[in-house]
C-alpha cells in the first residue's frame, strides 16, 4: 500500500498519508496546523522483524550510551527510540506531551540559573 510522507513548511511536522488511488491528484494538509504547504519526502523502507529480534535490539547496551535518566530530553529521545524499535506509534499526543515537558523543564532551568528571591549572597 502506498504510504507517502510529507513535511509541513509551516510547522515542520512530518505526516504520513495512505493514498489508495491517483497520487497525482492528492493534496495533503498538515495534520498539526492544517497548512497545505507540504513537501513530499523520500520514505524509509520498512522491514519485518520478529519480536525476539526487536527485544534483543532494545537490550543492546550500546543503545543506552547517551541515556541520562536525570535529563528529561534524554529520556524523551530514549522513549521515542524504544517505541519505534518495538514498532509502536506513540502518536502525536505523546510527541506533544514530551515536547511540552521539555519546554517546561527548559523554562525551569532558566529560572534556576537566573536566581530568585531565596538566592544567598
Amino acid at each position: 500500500m502506498p504510504i507517502y510522507e510529507y513535511v509541513c513548511q509551516e510547522c515542520q511536522k512530518v505526516s504520513s498519508f495512505l493514498v489508495l488511488n491517483q497520487p497525482d491528484s492528492f493534496k495533503p494538509k498538515c495534520k498539526r496546523c492544517q497548512s497545505a504547504k507540504m513537501t513530499k519526502l523520500i520514505s524509509r523502507i520498512a522491514r519485518v522483524r520478529s519480536e525476539e529480534s526487536r527485544l534483543e535490539s532494545i537490550a543492546d547496551p550500546s543503545k543506552m550510551g547517551d541515556l541520562d535518566e536525570n535529563d528529561p530530553a534524554s529520556m524523551a529521545r530514549w522513549m521515542k527510540r524504544m517505541g519505534k524499535e518495538m514498532g509502536e506509534d506513540l502518536g502525536e499526543d505523546f510527541d506533544s506531551m514530551v515536547d511540552e515537558a521539555m519546554e517546561e523543564e527548559g523554562k525551569g532551568e532558566i529560572g534556576e540559573e537566573g536566581g530568585g528571591k531565596d538566592e544567598e549572597l
